[in-house]
């Protein structure tokens, strides 16, 4: 793989916009699967809050997200964007199939996009909070994929809740629910703020409990949305997260959930790996370093790369 990159260093020019223009060329110049040459190809989901697709920057992140992991399916919450407009934003990113859950005004959007030559995805029914959809791999029978963005608001987190609860008794299938919950199960699963709400942590629970679900645990840290505040008033939470039924479970025994680096939203992204080695860790995102630029040799490298 041969890459040429020339800059004119010029007075004035931030270093931002500098650190900006090498990120994309090093990262435009890696071949989509060239990590999946290093690593096993293992069929894997990824989860991730955006918080926004009409910011400049989101193709760019979730493009990064897809070419380092891989995705058979990934699932974009909180897109803020819906219709015509959703339709354009998901055709620029390296993914094939697409399922758009409209957005309320500028609130809530849920996508759930695939690589077509990974898994095939039939949607069944949507929501402004789910997205219920069929997928099936050659390996692998048919499953329920059950994609949620909960709604902050008592009343609609109780309806979807209602939902799900509905369904559980119309199939035997293997069924996954996952994505971003908006509440928090357990006093473990919250560090600062308020205390969590009992009532509403048991009736989360009461649902996993009629839909029989398994929470599969995790790796890596703990929670997956923050606040960004000073430790003094920091809130951190997991609420996105991921649960399976036994049939689910029974056909991938060596599943796990990764919470990823937290690079580009206020939740980090999370990996279901179907097929996993436990061995497996996954990469960091690239990083540039300002402090490259004054390093003596630095112009010379980048000339020579």
């Amino acid at each position: 793989m041969e890459m040429k990159l020339i800059i004119r260093w010029e007075m004035g020019i931030p270093q931002w916009q500098i650190c900006k223009l090498i990120r994309e060329v090093i990262l435009s110049n890696l071949p989509f699967n060239f990590v999946a040459s290093i690593f096993p190809l293992i069929m894997n989901m990824l989860i991730w809050n955006c918080w926004g697709a009409l910011s400049p920057t989101f193709c760019t992140n979730a493009s990064d997200l897809v070419r380092v992991y891989s995705p058979a399916i990934m699932i974009v919450i909180e897109t803020k964007v819906s219709g015509d407009k959703a339709k354009r934003i998901a055709k620029r990113l390296p993914l094939d199939g697409a399922i758009f859950a409209n957005s309320i005004g500028f609130s809530s959007g849920l996508w759930v996009l695939w690589d077509s030559n990974q898994v095939d995805v039939i949607e069944l029914s949507s929501t402004e909070q789910e997205i219920h959809a069929i997928i099936s791999s050659t390996s692998k029978p048919s499953r329920l994929l059950f994609v949620v963005y909960g709604s902050p608001r008592f009343a609609k987190i109780h309806l979807l809740w209602d939902n799900l609860k509905s369904v559980a008794g119309l199939h035997s299938m293997p069924w996954v629910i996952e994505g971003d919950f908006n509440e928090v199960l357990m006093g473990k699963d919250k560090s600062g703020g308020r205390p969590i709400s009992l009532g509403k942590a048991l009736l989360f629970q009461e649902c996993l409990d009629t839909c029989k679900m398994i929470d599969i645990g995790f790796s890596s840290p703990r929670y997956t949305w923050s606040n960004h505040r000073p430790l003094a008033h920091l809130v951190q939470e997991r609420i996105d997260r991921v649960f399976v039924n036994a049939e689910w479970n029974g056909i991938h025994l060596e599943a796990v959930v990764f919470h990823l680096e937290k690079t580009h939203s206020d939740h980090c992204p999370v990996k279901l790996c179907l097929d996993n080695n436990r061995n497996f860790h996954p990469p960091r995102p690239f990083r540039f370093q300002p402090m490259w630029l004054s390093h003596p040799s630095f112009s010379r490298v980048v000339r020579d790369a």
